[in-house]
């Protein structure tokens, strides 16, 4: 099964109280969450530890849930739904299937 949304794609947030931001998919966690670039800034306490990081207040990045983001289509730059090409190509005498994402706005492929 290919996944809709991976590490690197381009998102729009389309509810929550970051509804309008668009950042990049940094990491993809279980439970269908992902933590998104400059989306879902919290603030975390942390002590200091003996590798030098002082203690303090940080601002960083918390799991948002995946069907409150949209992949932005390279071509248009608006948000877009994901779709699935299945294609059968012959490799070394043997026939795989190979799955690619595309844009179901523009048709585009995406990486």
């Amino acid at each position: 099964m290919v996944a809709k949304i991976k590490t690197g794609d381009q998102v729009k947030v389309i509810r929550g109280k970051d509804r309008g931001k668009e950042g990049k998919v940094l990491r993809i966690l279980p439970n269908d969450r992902l933590i998104v670039e400059g989306v879902q800034i919290v603030k975390k306490h942390v002590k200091a530890t003996q590798q030098g990081q002082e203690s303090g207040i940080v601002p960083t990045e918390a799991p948002i849930h995946r069907s409150n983001v949209m992949v932005i289509d390279p071509e248009t730059k608006k948000p877009t739904r994901i779709g699935v090409n299945i294609k059968e190509e012959a490799r070394d005498g043997k026939v795989k299937t190979v799955r690619t994402r595309f844009a179901k706005k523009s048709g585009k492929e995406l990486s």
